[in-house]
């Protein structure tokens, strides 16, 4: 038995859905691919609202919660967005086909977005249609997943999303100067600039600030300026690895890096973290041959945790036995709030193992787009020369303005100030979080970083798992992330990635009302 129905939109488009109660696939799968299969192809257009699932579910004779669940995959993976009010419509920025990303069974894994998709009903789905969508006309296989790893964007409110740093405290009238400074009367050396390995002035600079602020053992030639991290880790792996080679990253982890990892021709393989950070010992059980890992040991996103000196020895102690490369991320060690600030893991290496990661997006501001690899000076000529096969030279436009910027103490005064202001700005989430959500969630301090981490508490978790607690709260114009996202293989833990950086003092509790109204719901 088959149900027909000319499904008509308020933009008058009149689609047609039919579900067969005899076909193998569920209703509720079939309704969701045949939505999907209208959006994608343009009959359904962006904006567009959709019925409600009590009249959808009405007109085709099934149960509302049928409806609700195909509802609930296509504004898990960002098909759909909920606004307050008025109802369910198709979101004005489309994702890409296939949602998942490498690192699972077969090279592919569930999940791996910031927010949207899970290692559930959303993140299996994702994963059936990548492995059964026909490729792209003239994409390869690599292209195709490449595709996939584009991440869901959505109307993102600065509460609570997570890795968005303060930039309306930024000093901008200082570095508009620093700028014109540069610019007004630039030497020939600085416009006709094509060392690979970037402005030397800001090399020297970064290699001294390092040295002091975070440990790291190097000499300017050890640096090698890049656009960010994961052009960094990319570059990394084309020098380091051979297309196929089998890579360790963080299970969950920032899903940035399996991009950069795959651009390269790399596999991934997830290795578990638990509150002590990645454990080495059981990805060297999964992948015996890997000879590469990329590790977050001072703050581990999206778990917040510290790598422990027992795990970071045994990480060193992998590395020179296997003839192994460690990629150390650094991401956060600036924005540290309790306990001694750590050193960074490559301060402890001995065997020129490490190769340290670093990026001003988070200290600075993202569109700035610079980055640096320290790396071990046997291979320094190496990543120059292949830093201008792959990509010339970095731009210098803001590399002089960045060098007087640090030089001149504007750098470490901005970290001092954005320090202090996220610690502040932490403990009113706290502690608003305690008044107002503390019988759903299980909030507590995070040392670094510029998120909090909640756990869903078993009164909430009866209800509604993260990816729906995402969901709800993105309908009342809060932005969260799901821990559960992040896993790729795993057993997915369930929780809310709470941004508070780029949140005013006077909006957070005003926020933390609205989720937790949200989620009462």
């Amino acid at each position: 038995m088959t149900t027909r129905l000319a499904l008509r939109t308020t933009k008058a488009a009149v689609l047609p859905i039919t579900l067969d109660r005899t076909a193998e696939d569920p209703l509720h799968r079939q309704l969701y691919e045949q939505l999907r299969e209208t959006i994608l192809t343009g009959r359904l257009q962006a904006g567009s609202r959709l019925p409600a699932t009590r009249t959808l579910a009405r007109d085709l004779e099934i149960s509302r919660n049928t409806v609700t669940a195909a509802f609930d995959q296509l504004l898990a993976e960002g098909y759909l967005e909920g606004r307050v009010g008025a109802g369910t419509f198709v979101t004005s920025e489309l994702p890409e086909e296939a949602l998942s990303v490498l690192g699972g069974p077969n090279g592919v894994g569930s999940g791996g977005v910031r927010s949207g998709g899970s290692n559930t009903d959303a993140g299996s789905a994702a994963l059936h249609d990548l492995k059964s969508s026909p490729r792209q006309r003239g994409l390869s296989r690599r292209g195709t997943q490449l595709a996939g790893l584009r991440r869901r964007r959505t109307r993102r409110g600065l509460a609570f999303a997570p890795g968005v740093p303060e930039l309306r405290n930024f000093p901008f009238d200082i570095w508009a100067r620093l700028m014109a400074r540069a610019w007004r009367r630039p030497p020939m050396d600085l416009m006709a600039n094509t060392e690979p390995a970037g402005y030397m002035p800001l090399r020297r600079t970064i290699a001294d600030y390092v040295r002091t602020a975070r440990g790291v053992r190097c000499e300017v030639e050890q640096v090698i300026i890049v656009s960010g991290a994961q052009q960094a880790i990319g570059l990394a792996a084309h020098v380091l690895l051979d297309e196929g080679d089998r890579a360790l990253v963080e299970d969950p982890g920032y899903p940035g890096i399996r991009g950069a990892l795959m651009a390269a021709g790399v596999k991934v393989v997830p290795a578990p973290v638990d509150e002590e950070g990645l454990d080495i010992a059981t990805g060297e059980a999964k992948a015996p041959d890997a000879r590469f890992v990329c590790v977050a040991p001072s703050h581990q996103y999206p778990l917040s945790v510290t790598m422990s000196l027992a795990r970071r020895l045994a990480l060193l102690d992998w590395a020179q036995r296997v003839d192994g490369w460690i990629i150390e991320d650094d991401y956060d060690s600036e924005y540290r709030y309790s306990g001694k600030p750590l050193a960074a893991l490559q301060g402890l290496d001995r065997d020129n193992r490490v190769v340290y990661v670093g990026s001003f997006s988070k200290t600075m501001f993202p569109s700035l787009r610079l980055g640096y690899l320290i790396v071990p000076p046997d291979l320094t000529d190496s990543f120059r020369f292949a830093r201008a096969a792959l990509d010339d030279h970095p731009s210098t436009v803001a590399q002089p303005a960045l060098t007087a910027f640090i030089e001149d103490g504007y750098f470490a005064a901005h970290l001092r100030r954005m320090r202090k202001l996220y610690a502040h700005r932490q403990a009113l989430l706290i502690s608003a979080a305690h008044e107002q959500l503390d019988d759903l969630l299980t909030i507590g301090p995070a040392e670094a970083g510029m998120h909090i981490l909640a756990r869903q508490k078993p009164a909430m978790t009866v209800r509604m798992d993260d990816i729906q607690a995402t969901r709800r709260a993105e309908a009342a114009g809060i932005t969260v992330s799901p821990l559960s996202s992040f896993y790729h293989e795993y057993p997915a833990q369930q929780g809310l990635m709470l941004g508070y950086a780029a949140v005013d003092e006077d909006e957070i509790p005003k926020a933390v009302e609205k989720l937790a109204e949200a989620l009462r719901q």
